[in-house]
């Protein structure tokens, strides 16, 4: 089966094991048949091979980019402006999402960097309490109540022939000390290399912005 397959099937069977704690909402965009109509198209235009991806890790969806879309950090706007297909998302910016694909486009463009990665998430469901984003570190009883999903999704997107020699980590903070704790005792990867968070970017060192993608560039390329 080729990769896009693999990553379709994935996508539409996931599901956690355990429940979430009392007041905490599981986002599972993968129910809804938009969704699985466009990560079919997605997957299928850039990922119809056999070839080996090297692997970047997000946090977990958000409400306004995968939680809608299904595709790590794309929200409406770009997955129909830049990545070519349309959709019936309301179409929102999601700012992380705007910096990641400022980044491929200077990467050299959707079918150049997604031909070489696959972007993902530690924990590839989200989650919202109140209304608002919540990440899966973010309450303890949270995080134990997610990590043989996570434990367990890391694996089976290994059987997609990903390249484990490294990793790209997006968060350099708890998103990473979490991933480096998980490698140092399952030995997913042998070197995870952390990237500065977008949202981080966008919100706080926006005057910065293009070193932050100069820095993303060096490392990825």
């Amino acid at each position: 089966m080729e990769l896009s397959g693999k990553i379709i099937s994935f996508l539409h069977h996931l599901a956690l094991e355990k429940p979430v704690p009392t007041g905490i909402k599981v986002m599972n965009p993968y129910l809804q048949e938009e969704v699985k109509r466009v990560t079919r198209l997605f997957y299928n235009k850039f990922y119809q091979d056999k070839k080996k991806r090297m692997m970047i890790l997000g946090i977990n969806p958000g409400r306004f980019g995968a939680g809608i879309t299904g595709i790590s950090f794309t929200d409406p706007i770009r997955l129909e402006d830049i990545c070519g297909i349309p959709n019936y998302f309301t179409k929102r910016q999601e700012t992380s999402s705007v910096f990641i694909y400022e980044m491929i486009h200077l990467y050299g463009g959707c079918e150049r960097f997604y031909n070489r990665y696959y972007v993902t998430a530690v924990c590839p469901l989200g989650f919202t309490y109140q209304g608002k984003n919540l990440n899966y570190y973010d309450r303890k009883d949270l995080e134990n109540a997610v990590m043989d999903f996570i434990i367990r999704t890391i694996r089976e997107q290994f059987d997609f022939g990903i390249n484990r020699e490294k990793a790209f980590c997006i968060g350099e903070g708890k998103n990473y000390t979490y991933l480096m704790r998980l490698n140092d005792k399952h030995h997913f990867f042998n070197k995870i290399i952390p990237l500065p968070h977008p949202r981080f970017v966008m919100q706080y060192r926006f005057r910065e912005k293009n070193k932050y993608l100069n820095s993303y560039l060096e490392l990825l390329k």
